[in-house]
């Protein structure tokens, strides 16, 4: 019975696993068409960013009202750590908050999505996985959005093991937040051939329904989320956001 809360009353204007399909722009030229067909078609959510001043508090917040602990993710060589969630078998939610040990190391640098002045915890933005990075990045700005530049990334587990990935980043996200879509419209994600997707080995027990994003001017976001083929329409409201409806041990929770 729950499955009826997803999308059904109103097609298009929020996004579950299944829901998550491209859409073809109609002004698209036919050759750009043919190409997302072989490069955008297997996008998929990734994870959600859920950033917090403060990792354990925001772990034993969600705990408490998950009734399943994030488990310890790793620390970022930019001044991050985190902890994970699993959210389906192919996407997790990441929890990110400045690592008080690297503090001294960042030297005036940014911290990644806001963490140097953000006061509460919030979901901040999100990301999808893609196929083949450039080729993804290629399409999207043919369609008319640039999704930035491709960078290396990587992290070491509690465990030692290592995971290594390739995102896209803006060129704004360089020196501060937010960039271009005020964080609603999500960054590219490409793991690594011999890393693990995180959502495998992160705490289990928990699963997303659906995700909404709001913008005080939609226009502006939604021809974004267009050439990423992305079918979710933006909700005016008054400030940018994200809402995730997600199934936990303990009911449906909304995370924001």
């Amino acid at each position: 019975m729950q499955r009826k809360l997803l999308h059904e009353s109103e097609p298009g204007s929020c996004l579950s696993q299944r829901m998550f399909r491209p859409l073809y722009n109609s002004s698209c030229r036919e050759d750009t068409r043919r190409q997302f067909d072989s490069t955008i078609m297997a996008l998929s959510p990734d994870h959600l960013v859920y950033a917090a001043p403060e990792l354990e508090e925001a772990v034993d917040d969600l705990s408490a009202r998950f009734g399943v602990r994030p488990s310890a993710g790793g620390k970022h060589p930019n001044g991050t750590h985190n902890a994970l969630l699993a959210l389906s078998n192919s996407c997790y939610l990441e929890v990110i908050a400045p690592d008080p040990e690297q503090a001294h190391q960042q030297g005036g640098r940014s911290l990644a999505f806001g963490l140097d002045w953000l006061k509460v915890p919030k979901l901040v933005t999100w990301a999808v996985l893609a196929p083949s990075l450039e080729e993804v990045a290629m399409a999207s700005q043919a369609a008319g959005y640039d999704p930035g530049v491709v960078v290396e990334g990587g992290r070491v587990r509690p465990d030692g093991a290592k995971l290594a990935w390739r995102t896209t980043k803006r060129p704004e996200t360089q020196e501060g937040w937010p960039p271009a879509g005020d964080g609603i419209v999500p960054f590219l994600i490409e793991w690594g051939a011999d890393t693990p997707h995180p959502s495998t080995t992160s705490a289990q027990g928990v699963r997303l329904l659906e995700l909404s994003l709001f913008h005080p001017r939609p226009a502006e976001v939604q021809p974004m989320l267009s050439a990423l083929h992305i079918d979710i329409l933006v909700t005016a409201g008054p400030a940018p956001g994200m809402r995730a409806r997600l199934e936990t041990p303990l009911g449906i929770v909304t995370l924001e």
